[in-house]
């Protein structure tokens, strides 16, 4: 499962999607919009826009490379666009292996490196009134 989406993420699903019979570890990364900014100033929300198509495929080849690096893992990655409240997910990544290593180490890379080269595009709204375009930060 690849997706953008402008509606609510539901993480069951996107972990539904990775799992079967085979899968011993499922991990699941979720970025939430939090209440501070990483300067301290206080968030009410956050926009994101994305280039739809371009940020699938770019999900569907990070996929291909978690294979080749971590062997057999499945991996699902969702985002969401529009404006979101504190609180809500804005991302959701899962990895299932086999194994857990495989599946945190999995995990872990498709956040990094989705947060780097996935165009998706995020400006916080902050308490104060003014906003800010953010830069992706590991």
């Amino acid at each position: 499962m690849f997706a953008i989406t402008r509606a609510a993420i539901d993480p069951r699903a996107v972990e539904a999607s990775v799992q079967s019979d085979v899968q011993g570890g499922v991990v699941t990364f979720l970025g939430i919009v939090r209440e501070r900014a990483s300067d301290g100033r206080e968030v009410s929300g956050l926009s994101y826009e994305a280039y739809d198509e371009m940020a699938v495929a770019e999900f569907a080849r990070l996929a291909n490379e978690v294979r080749d690096r971590y062997g057999a893992v499945e991996l699902a990655i969702v985002h969401r666009v529009g404006e979101l409240r504190v609180g809500d997910i804005a991302v959701a990544v899962v990895a299932a292996s086999a194994h857990r290593a495989a599946a945190f180490d999995a995990c872990e890379y498709a956040i990094d490196e989705l947060k780097q080269r996935a165009p998706i595009w995020k400006k916080e709204h902050y308490v104060e009134g003014d906003a800010a375009w953010i830069r992706a930060a590991r």
